[in-house]
């Protein structure tokens, strides 16, 4: 089944930050109320940033962001997408591939030229969807991969 992509709603937000972090912040103290404020937070914005959904059969099986800025960036870079997950029993489907072509799709529409993201885990992922590798860097005791794309409007 072909997943639907669309905006994030607030009825979505729970689900959305219970995704987020078990893919991101399990084990970093991060609660579920600080994720849902920042999902708040971004449903109130001016619509430029957004939270995209995926949806199989009405249920929200993930998320993309396309954000101003990263979390303690370690680039002075502009604008980001992030927070690119998929719930496990859903993965290898397409879904996170369609997530971020339809970012990238949005991210086009208000005339963005380059997008950015950090990764490591993900890189090849995100070669494959045409995403240049840019810097590795250390981060926080870790490797991390700075990589782009240039959008077409």
């Amino acid at each position: 089944m072909q997943p639907t992509i669309e905006p994030m709603h607030e009825g979505d937000v729970e689900m959305v930050a219970r995704l987020r972090l078990a893919a991101f912040f399990e084990g970093t103290g991060r609660t579920l109320k600080e994720d849902t404020a920042g999902l708040r937070r971004l449903l109130a914005g001016d619509g430029f940033e957004t939270s995209l959904i995926a949806r199989t059969g009405g249920i929200p099986v993930g998320t993309c962001l396309l954000v101003r800025h990263e979390l303690e960036p370690a680039h002075d870079l502009t604008p980001w997408l992030a927070g690119l997950a998929v719930a496990p029993e859903h993965q290898r489907r397409g879904i996170g591939g369609a997530l971020v072509r339809a970012i990238e799709a949005h991210a086009a529409s208000a005339g963005v030229s380059e997008l950015y993201l950090y990764t490591w885990e993900a890189r090849d992922f995100y070669a494959a969807l045409a995403w240049n590798a840019v810097e590795t860097f250390e981060q926080d005791g870790g490797t991390m991969l700075l990589m782009s794309r240039r959008l077409s409007r």
